[in-house]
């Protein structure tokens, strides 16, 4: 089962299906899931790929009684109350044995989970949108948390979803931690007239954006050479940012409503229908990106390098 109502949620829809399981999608807006899904499907046949099957999935905007999912994912926005009514509700629904996985990037899961009726099964679990063509799985589990359950969820996202998943120990996983730091780097450089919006955009993309798809931070580092790096940051770090609240420049435009593509302005300024474009364009770049890190596993045991077996493509690819 997936609780949710955004791209996100239909995204994860069509990876669970692929997958190979049955699908019931819990959402406030089942029109709009449907054609989002539908569009999904469609732009999978004209890749040469298998669409989804209408009775591979529901789509519903009502839990009904008791369900017999033995996993749900819950999708929300970051608000405590929020997860924890979905939390509530899921558990008043399922087996007791049913695993719950929440997303969270800023609550810790301790919150989250401190009334549930059976804490040891709700774990931490991120996605990247859209969820069929990224390989990104973040997967949460307390300290007291079963970790038999999380392992387990790891081999089957790492068999069958198609994820390079990683599992963390703790109360928040390490992707919005390291989102945060960058960000908060761009804001101080902004901020403080180092740069512009754009020369920001231009150094992460042109860049990191170049070397992180095929190698992540520590790995590129061993490619280049971590000496330099240790002696660059030795001068460096201390005059990065330690900032701990948001910028005064950021705080302007979210009060004016400025809040990205949807609102035709964010950072930079979007005509009418941008939006959609846009996410038009992501969405092709997405498969295209897809294809391009499948052809450069992260470990490789191809040419004598070491690691992990890498999950296999469908035939057709």
């Amino acid at each position: 089962m997936i609780v949710g109502t955004d791209p996100l949620a239909y995204s994860l829809l069509v990876c669970l299906v692929q997958g190979g399981h049955p699908v019931t999608l819990l959402t406030e807006g089942p029109s709009e899931a449907k054609d989002k899904i539908q569009r999904h499907s469609a732009e999978l046949l004209r890749r040469g790929r298998p669409g989804l099957k209408t009775n591979d999935f529901e789509i519903t905007d009502k839990l009904a009684g008791k369900t017999d999912a033995p996993l749900a994912f819950i999708l929300t926005k970051e608000s405590l109350p929020e997860k924890k009514n979905r939390l509530a509700q899921l558990e008043e629904a399922m087996p007791s044995d049913g695993i719950i996985a929440i997303n969270t990037e800023s609550i810790p899961l301790s919150e989250i989970r401190h009334d549930a009726w059976h804490p040891g099964r709700v774990i931490g679990a991120n996605w990247v949108e859209p969820v069929h063509t990224t390989r990104f799985l973040e997967l949460i589990v307390p300290q007291d948390g079963d970790k038999v359950i999380a392992d387990a969820l790891v081999r089957v996202a790492t068999r069958k979803w198609r994820k390079d998943p990683y599992l963390i120990t703790g109360d928040l996983g390490i992707r919005a931690k390291m989102f945060a730091a960058m960000v908060r780097e761009a804001f101080y450089l902004v901020e403080n007239e180092y740069a512009s919006i754009e020369d920001i955009d231009r150094a992460c993309r042109n860049d990191a954006g170049y070397y992180l798809p095929f190698a992540g931070n520590f790995r590129y580092m061993d490619l280049m050479g971590a000496y330099a790096y240790g002696m660059v940051m030795k001068d460096l770090n201390p005059d990065l940012s330690k900032e701990t609240g948001v910028p005064s420049f950021v705080k302007d435009r979210i009060d004016c409503g400025q809040t990205g593509m949807e609102k035709e302005h964010g950072f930079y300024q979007y005509g009418q229908g941008a939006a959609a474009q846009w996410q038009e364009r992501f969405h092709t770049f997405s498969y295209q990106i897809e294809e391009i890190i499948r052809k450069y596993p992260f470990n490789d045991q191809r040419d004598g390098l070491k690691g992990k077996d890498e999950p296999k493509p469908p035939a057709n690819e």
